[in-house]
């Protein structure tokens, strides 16, 4: 019977797809996208510790992902940096949640190409 319960709970889990705790997306297709049409690394620098060419100009600062230093709660959910903060914040820019209006809205990327940002930004934290 318990064994039975766990069974259920497992099969439940994996269709919700709560089951899993990293991000789903590709952190070497991220990079890729980071480094090329996504342009992050202007603004959060090559090693995504906020220092790229135009943070200079920026107040505030871009996050640092190296550092691991996340600002905003975009889901309310009382934390920040999560993969669904993450995710909103490029799919609809950070002023929509109180953050930087030069983070821009980014509906050009793909739901893939956004999990695949968000796992490489995570594989930054040093």
């Amino acid at each position: 019977m318990k064994k039975q319960r766990i069974l259920v709970l497992s099969v439940f889990t994996t269709i919700l797809g709560l089951s899993g705790i990293a991000s789903a997306g590709d952190a070497a297709a991220g990079k890729a996208i980071y480094d090329g049409k996504g342009a992050c690394g202007s603004c959060h620098g090559a090693t995504g510790a906020g220092d790229g060419a135009a943070a200079a100009a920026l107040n505030p600062k871009p996050a640092s992902f190296a550092a691991g230093i996340f600002r905003l709660d975009t889901d309310g959910d009382g934390k920040t940096g999560t993969d669904a903060d993450l995710a909103n914040a490029i799919k609809n820019g950070g002023a929509k949640y109180g953050g930087n209006v030069a983070m821009p809205a980014r509906a050009d990327l793909t739901e893939d190409e956004v999990a695949s940002l968000v796992a490489y930004i995570h594989s930054l934290k040093k």
